[in-house]
Formats: structure tokens, sequence, C-alpha cells
């Protein structure tokens, strides 16, 4: 077993043999989660890659039907601002 220790800053420093077993080099993120135990650190998954079209659904709006116009948008804006002053919101 072997120890560690928790700097000034709140930094641990992970054992070499742990981190090179582990293959985790710099940068590595970890989720970190406190248990009954103590606390677990898992390394955070990486995020699979994905297109355009798998994530921006509204995208496909534009494509198909007509596009806002810049006109459009600072109306709609506009309105919004509107709104929220009178309601006493801002």
């Amino acid at each position: 077993m072997e120890t560690t220790r928790l700097s000034t800053k709140g930094q641990v420093i992970l054992p070499k043999r742990i981190r090179d077993s582990r293959s985790w080099g710099p940068g590595v993120e970890f989720v970190v989660e406190e248990t009954a135990d103590g606390v677990l650190l898992r390394p955070r998954k990486a995020i699979r890659p994905t297109s355009v079209e798998e994530v921006a659904g509204c995208l496909h709006y534009a494509v198909k039907g007509r596009g806002k116009t810049e006109l459009d948008t600072r109306k709609a804006i506009e309105q919004q601002v509107r709104r929220r002053h009178g309601s006493g919101r801002y």
C-alpha cells in the first residue's frame, strides 16, 4: 500500500506505479465521488465523436425551412427585452 499527502493547494499526487499501470498522463480528468468509505476517483470517460447532424437538430430546420434573417433575430431579441423589463425582472 502506498500513501500520499494533501498539499496546501488541495492537490493529491497519485503514486507513479498507479499512474503507469493505468496509463494516466498529465491532463487526465477524474470524476470525484464521496463514498461512505472515503473518496473515489474515476477517470472521466471521453465523449464519443459525433457529427453536426447528431448534436445540432435545430440546423435541420434551417436547411429545409426558411432561415431567420438578422432582422427577425433582432426583433425577437427586442421583444424579449421589452417583456422582461415590463415584468420588472430587470
